[in-house]
């Protein structure tokens, strides 16, 4: 485990599991129409050529997965929360709506969203760090390091982390200011379908997140799936 008293480096993770070493495809790049199983507490990149659509699915409908794509010319460059709001006027996308990164650029657009659409765009990824204040001891898997062990396994170091889009996640903020923490109102096959403005990279982790009720009530962790469309 990364001694945590040591400067902070974006692509260094605090403990590994197998999104280390197993990917999708070759290089994470993989056949059109083939549906690949993200693993529960696990990510995985894949890399989505500009037009081709991306396809991320609930198999389990409970499954809160953290969502990033980065530039695959400049992983510098990547889907920005904190852009992507004042652009669309609104805290998470909808249907038709492109999606930018934080040079302020299209790099997917939402063609389409099966579930009732209540996703976060607020909260940053889990971390080793946030496990610990929530009285875990140890290491915990997390979606930080989740994000850089996949983009690691293809060969990318990671030059930042940026806040993800959390699918399917039920975070509503209040008007008192408070945010709640609630299951998934998603379904069994739910799915959201990009299409890439770019040649890019995705990576998909299935937020192994147990102390709180964002994965359900029985905060089972469960896989999800994700597929390339021509």
């Amino acid at each position: 485990m990364t001694d945590l008293r040591h400067p902070f480096t974006a692509h260094q993770p605090d403990g590994r599991n197998a999104s280390a070493t197993e990917v999708l495809g070759k290089s994470g790049r993989s056949d059109p129409g083939t549906i690949l199983e993200i693993p529960a507490r696990q990510g995985r990149a894949v890399r989505v050529s500009k037009g081709q659509h991306l396809r991320v699915i609930n198999t389990h409908g409970s499954q809160v997965g953290d969502f990033w794509a980065f530039s695959e010319a400049d992983p510098g460059e990547h889907l920005s929360m904190e852009h992507m709001r004042p652009d669309l006027r609104k805290l998470t996308p909808q249907p038709g709506d492109a999606m930018v990164t934080n040079r302020r650029r299209a790099i997917l657009t939402l063609l389409e969203d099966t579930s009732p659409g209540v996703h976060d765009t607020l909260i940053a990824s889990c971390d080793i760090h946030r496990y610990h204040k929530l009285g875990h001891q140890g290491y915990h898997d997390n979606c930080t390091d989740n994000l850089r062990m996949a983009l690691s396994a293809i060969g990318i170091l990671l030059p930042e982390i940026p806040c993800p889009l959390n699918l399917w996640m039920n975070t509503p903020p209040r008007e008192s200011g408070d945010i709640l923490w609630l299951p998934p109102v998603s379904r069994p096959g739910d799915q959201v379908t990009f299409r890439a403005e770019m040649d890019l990279i995705a990576v998909i982790s299935a937020c192994p997140m147990d102390l709180l009720p964002i994965n359900g009530e029985d905060s089972i962790i469960r896989s999800l799936s994700v597929s390339i469309l021509a």
